[in-house]
């Protein structure tokens, strides 16, 4: 289905319900740039480094786009998803069905969820919607339960510290949505409807997570303006 859920202004905050999981993946294709190219991306780099019959778990899987690709690839891997909203699962448990994937999903805050060991985390644009004074936590856990040279692979959208450049990083971003077909008034709303519920970091800031975890090798493998992905190494 398209999104069209911000044609009217918001009247909550915007949170993963039936309506956004119903558009979900066009909502995230035509929202995150080059989200498809960065996603194959991320899959390949994971499939050539990760061992045979790899324990993989994508936190805030959402529609379970990741683990599905990883799927195609790799049909050794023991895949597992973890959503705290319920209508984005039934979402990915249809489509893992569809492709005869065995994937098994959580239903749980990442907050809240009892970690396992797992030889590669993934997060998509999934710690943005964690407060921050959590977030440490999280980062901490997952390289808690990653295996002895696991993998953590994290997207997310940033901030810039300039604020001159921010500004005009958020116009081109803007731009780049109505040309998704959004319409001015879409983006404005939306934005509204995600203010203090999505919160980014800036790339330093999401390095010095990883640092503070107890990563040593951090990298950079994808960014267009205002979205970056990173792999970090336990």
């Amino acid at each position: 289905m398209k999104d069209n859920l911000f044609k009217k202004s918001p009247k909550k905050q915007f949170e993963f319900d039936k309506s956004v999981a119903s558009v979900f993946d066009d909502m995230i294709y035509r929202s995150v740039p080059f989200y498809k190219e960065n996603l194959e991306l991320c899959v390949s780099l994971v499939s050539k480094l990760a061992p045979q019959k790899a324990k993989i778990c994508d936190l805030g899987c959402a529609s379970g786009n990741f683990l599905l690709e990883l799927f195609k690839l790799r049909k050794d891997f023991i895949l597992s998803g973890v959503d705290n909203a319920k209508p984005m699962l039934e979402i990915a448990k249809q489509k893992a069905k569809a492709y005869g994937a065995k994937i098994e999903f959580f239903e749980h805050s990442l907050n809240e969820f009892s970690f396992f060991k797992n030889d590669v985390f993934i997060a998509t644009y999934t710690l943005q919607f964690i407060r921050p004074p959590k977030r440490q936590a999280l980062v901490d856990k997952i390289y808690k339960n990653l295996n002895e040279n696991g993998i953590f692979i994290l997207s997310e959208k940033i901030l810039y510290e300039d604020a001159f450049l921010s500004k005009k990083i958020l116009e081109l971003y803007a731009e780049y949505k109505e040309k998704q077909g959004y319409t001015k008034f879409e983006i404005s709303a939306k934005r509204e409807a995600l203010e203090n519920v999505l919160v980014p970091y800036s790339t330093k800031e999401n390095v010095l997570l990883l640092q503070n975890a107890g990563f040593k090798s951090i990298e950079t493998l994808f960014k267009w303006a205002n979205f970056e992905s990173f792999i970090a190494f336990k």
